[in-house]
């Protein structure tokens, strides 16, 4: 009987051990021998880079393995795989360059970077033969970004459409169920742990337009950067907005829209109406879940715990294992696909459905020139309704799908008007039948 021959070890450098970095490192750990089962050698820790060594940490690490100094770790002759787990721009970047010049391949969860500098990144791998793998830079534990690159590559993907902030999610999700006003629902997903003391890359959009980069990257073959994607945050949603949506039978959810138009492609983040049938109505509390319509697939839901140590250690360790796998057969993973380059359509050529608000003088013949104002710039009303009157009196106008320039030329034609007080919102509507 042929006893199968040991593989030696493959070594890892990690870099950073705080939420996420802790768990991957307890994770290599306690399961060494299923992730040597799965990956076809053992996977050990040649060192964990940290800022400060004599710091506490959630799990215990030798004094011999930590050290400051990243740039040397990530280069080491004995180092076979990175996985960084800092985040931000610099240092992180520096470190990964390094590590891939030297022909070593990367896990990261670094959804800023990538977003910025994907096509970069993937160039400096393959000029150093290495892999550059990144699943738990979106949506967490949710695998997604193997599935587009991979499992949909002999079909064409027409939109991708979700969920892929956990935090905005939880905000908004309190302010439908408990009816707490944008700042109390803050506070409570920084009191959980779902919000960082500094909010500001969650609630004004940040964090998803980088994860909808990547996502229309690899989703249509063009390389798409942050910078390209149209951001509006969640700042400006109200307590009545949430109430409105409620009395149309919708739910406001922060989405990221990715999907092929006019010949070209659109990305874009912002908050928007979607009615309470759709599945991502009831994404409750900091889940994530994304829809992807493929051509011949379909419509694919993937739907999991998008942030947090445990469930992105998952993802992290998913990546080190198929890179394992390919250094021990000698092969590399896929490469950055960016064969198409679609042109990007301008925010003001894409094309959804409004809800749009205004607070309106009560009299006779109001309406006429209102619904002349759609008219002229070619947006067709769906429904209208009043709510109150006198002083309290609301006109609330749903559209068809129309022009994003289109409707903006409308709100700016309503405020002038003199019967028209205010236009008090003005929001997308996402997942309508037929629309």
């Amino acid at each position: 009987m042929r006893v199968a021959e040991e593989r030696k070890p493959l070594r890892v450098a990690l870099l950073g051990c705080g939420n996420v970095g802790s768990q991957v490192f307890r994770l290599l750990t306690e399961q060494s021998a299923d992730l040597k089962a799965r990956a076809g050698a053992p996977l050990e820790i040649a060192g964990v880079a940290v800022r400060d060594p004599g710091r506490p940490r959630d799990v215990p690490i030798r004094a011999d393995l930590l050290t400051t100094d990243g740039l040397a770790l990530v280069t080491r002759p004995d180092v076979d795989i990175v996985i960084e787990l800092i985040g931000g721009m610099e240092p992180a970047r520096t470190l990964i360059l390094a590590a891939l010049n030297a022909g070593k391949s990367v896990v990261t969860a670094n959804k800023a970077l990538v977003a910025v500098d994907r096509a970069m990144l993937h160039k400096t791998a393959s000029l150093g033969g290495a892999d550059l793998y990144y699943e738990a830079a979106v949506a967490g534990a949710i695998p997604l970004l193997r599935p587009l690159r991979e499992s949909l590559a002999g079909d064409a993907v027409k939109r991708v459409l979700g969920i892929v902030n956990g935090t905005t999610n939880f905000i908004l999700d309190r302010m439908d169920t408990s009816g707490e006003d944008f700042s109390a629902a803050l506070a409570e997903a920084q009191a959980l742990g779902y919000a960082e003391a500094d909010p500001t890359a969650d609630v004004a959009g940040f964090d998803a337009a980088a994860k909808a980069a990547i996502l229309a990257s690899i989703a249509f073959h063009t390389e798409v950067t942050a910078d390209d994607v149209y951001r509006e945050g969640i700042l400006s949603v109200t307590s009545a907005d949430i109430a409105s949506a409620r009395s149309l039978g919708c739910v406001v959810k922060l989405l990221a829209i990715c999907e092929r138009a006019n010949g070209g492609i659109s990305a874009r983040v912002h908050p928007a109406m979607i009615p309470r049938t759709h599945p991502l109505a009831a994404v409750r509390e900091a889940y994530n879940a994304v829809f992807v319509e493929a051509e011949s697939a379909g419509r694919l839901m993937f739907y999991g715990a998008g942030a947090g140590g445990q469930p992105t250690a998952s993802a992290v360790l998913g990546d080190t294992v198929a890179i394992a796998r390919n250094l021990l057969a000698g092969l590399r993973g896929p490469d950055s696909s960016s064969y198409a380059q679609l042109p990007l359509i301008p925010i003001g050529e894409a094309r959804t459905s409004y809800y749009v608000q205004l607070d309106v003088l009560d009299r006779p013949g109001v309406l006429a020139p209102v619904a002349d104002a759609f008219a002229q710039q070619g947006v067709s009303i769906k429904a209208v309704r009043q709510e109150g009157r006198g002083e309290d009196a609301n006109l609330i106008i749903m559209t068809h799908a129309a022009r994003e320039a289109a409707l903006a030329k409308t709100v700016a034609a309503l405020g002038a008007m003199e019967a028209v007080r205010n236009v008090d919102s003005v929001m997308r509507v996402e997942g309508l039948e037929g629309e």
